[in-house]
């Protein structure tokens, strides 16, 4: 057989993104084993040389954009180069546009499933190395309510939503470096059911340096399914704009700013929501274990304030609450104030700030450790939840972190990490 014809004329189903409905999560990126993924300050795109069909991107994808593809001839694969100049997918080629490039028939599904990997990255040196992002459940919780999702998108039958601003309040004390503000937008007499832990795309008004409109950018949802003003419909984002970049230099983020200097009154175009996997248990005696970075406690602060509005109702006995929240410093910590008011027997919080002057380091990951004792039966009760949500540079750090606790305490961490990820019970979203 003469493989350099069988490469040259080979079909390829090429995985492409499409950048019409991207919200540039980041969630594929994050969850790729191979690090095929990759982006820059427009487009999300897949390299073709390095995808493996492993489809670990496909389902955490909260609006479908990744689910799209492309036959072509391998030799003519789209490159990342034209990947990132798109604005929309290009049409798929025509038979006699295969016929004309020489190309064989596609490879079969089953061919392609068979390459797909155990779930383990290899390093440079043929080793096994450690991929939290493999722990990760793409399916909900079984007691979770039903999750609306692209209601409004680029794509949808409404393009978009109009939502007014009915409050801006800052969160976080004055900092030279951060500015972090809770933003409520009203939609008025428009349907936009949400549930805790799903997001929304907020799309700046105005064009970038190509001249080409702002795409949407993702917010988590700070508010529980009944508003941030119960029986309204309405809710509210938890926005952080960084003001320096770490030489001390001016930060001007395009839509952080545009939300964080929004008024009351003014009006936002709104598409979404989106996610339907990051969601809470509703069952009784549910345990919750929430760990979060910065604006990663946006989710969290929706599933406390729900679990919180239940209790008050005295018609609803849940379990366990354990928050463990981590930002440089107690100033930069969104919602400081509030948490330090939540009763104790209603919710176990655990800080962890690691700029404090005078004081070492600490990280949500050490803190776990330091309340493995509470958080192993947590770790082995059916029962339990865990949500992981903020910077991804922590996510591997508190994978390992639950992990060490599992077998500190005697529990299989194979068995245990599995049947959270099986059972939707070990969520993780970061960026």
């Amino acid at each position: 057989m003469d493989t350099a014809a069988d490469t040259t004329s080979a079909v390829i189903k090429q995985h492409l993104i499409d950048p019409e409905i991207c919200i540039r999560c980041n969630t594929c990126e994050t969850m790729c084993p191979v690090q095929a993924i990759s982006h820059d300050s427009r487009n999300y795109v897949v390299d073709a040389d390095k995808c493996n069909w492993c489809n670990a991107c496909i389902s955490p994808c909260p609006t479908g954009s990744i689910d799209n593809y492309r036959t072509m001839p391998r030799l003519v694969a789209y490159s990342l180069a034209d990947q990132l100049s798109w604005d929309e997918l290009p049409a798929e080629l025509s038979p006699e546009q295969l016929a004309a490039a020489g190309a064989a028939p596609a490879v079969a599904d089953d061919e392609v499933a068979a390459s797909a990997p155990s779930g383990l990255t290899a390093t440079a040196q043929g080793e096994a190395a450690f991929n939290s992002a493999q722990w990760g459940a793409t399916t909900p919780p079984w007691s979770a309510a039903h999750a609306y999702t692209n209601l409004y998108g680029p794509k949808g039958a409404e393009k978009t939503i109009v939502a007014t601003v009915s409050g801006n309040v800052r969160v976080t004390q004055v900092g030279r470096e951060y500015d972090t503000h809770h933003v409520v937008l009203d939609f008025g007499a428009m349907p936009f059911p949400v549930l805790e832990g799903q997001s929304i795309g907020i799309i700046p008004p105005g064009v970038d340096a190509s001249g080409r409109p702002h795409h949407a950018r993702q917010y988590s949802i700070a508010s529980p399914r009944n508003g941030e003003r119960p029986g309204y419909n309405n809710l509210s984002l938890t926005i952080k704009r960084v003001l320096e970049d770490h030489q001390g230099k001016p930060v001007r983020g395009v839509a952080s700013n545009y939300m964080c200097d929004l008024q009351v009154g003014d009006k936002v175009e709104v598409i979404g929501p989106f996610g339907a996997s990051f969601l809470m248990p509703n069952h009784p005696r549910s345990n919750i274990v929430m760990i979060c970075t910065g604006t990663g406690s946006a989710p969290m602060r929706a599933m406390t304030e729900w679990r919180r509005r239940l209790r008050a109702s005295g018609k609803f006995e849940g379990g366990k609450l354990m928050l463990f929240f981590g930002a440089r410093t107690k100033e930069e910590l969104p919602y400081f104030g509030p948490l330090q008011n939540l009763p104790k027997d209603f919710i176990d919080i655990n800080f962890a700030f690691s700029r404090t002057p005078g004081q070492p380091k600490r990280y949500v990951q050490d803190v776990l450790r330091e309340r493995s004792a509470d958080v192993a039966p947590l770790l082995a009760d059916g029962n339990t939840c865990f949500y992981v949500c903020g910077l991804k540079s922590m996510e591997e750090g508190v994978v390992l972190a639950l992990r060490d606790v599992a077998q500190q305490a005697g529990l299989n961490w194979e068995q245990i990490g599995a049947t959270l990820k099986r059972e939707g019970r070990l969520h993780l979203e970061t960026y």
